[in-house]
């Protein structure tokens, strides 16, 4: 599996902001009132971008050799999933939630309590992909030295 790349990530975010800023319009090209992310959507966000970086500790122990005991590999295999479906989901929800605050801000009358709670979504976010990234990487394996496995033989002349 490759790392997330941040082209993809942010192409994720533009449609996911492009996506919640379409849901607030028809919401209130409805009739309905518009959709406001609570704080806490914010809070359990960020705790899951701090809970997969914690998973990633002992993985990233085993790559850097400091671990007295090996990591089941299957462990290993969740948390390097389970940290780039946070990275998606912390660009999506991130860019969705832009758009609603980007909505929110192009309107003449914006409740008084919106602004804030799609501020904080934008944070929960932000911690939530940087957890899955940072979790992507400690979970990554260093490039392999060639100059140590060299078999190879050179003649003495």
């Amino acid at each position: 599996m490759t790392r997330s790349k941040p082209s993809i990530l942010l192409l994720l975010a533009v449609l996911g902001g492009a996506a919640g800023w379409f849901l607030e319009v028809a919401l209130v090209a409805s009739g309905q009132t518009a959709a406001v992310p609570p704080y806490t959507l914010a809070v359990v966000l960020g705790l899951i971008g701090v809970i997969i970086v914690i998973y990633a500790v002992p993985v990233w122990r085993v790559v850097t050799g400091t671990a007295k005991k090996p990591v089941d590999p299957f462990y290993a295999t969740r948390v390097v999933l389970l940290a780039k479906a946070s990275s998606i989901t912390g660009s999506l929800l991130g860019g969705g939630t832009a758009g609603i605050l980007i909505f929110f801000l192009t309107r003449s009358v914006v409740a008084v309590g919106s602004v804030p709670m799609a501020v904080f979504t934008i944070i929960g976010s932000a911690v939530l992909l940087a957890g899955g990234l940072i979790a992507e990487k400690m979970c990554t394996l260093p490039p392999d030295d060639d100059s140590k496995n060299d078999t190879t033989v050179t003649p003495h002349a």
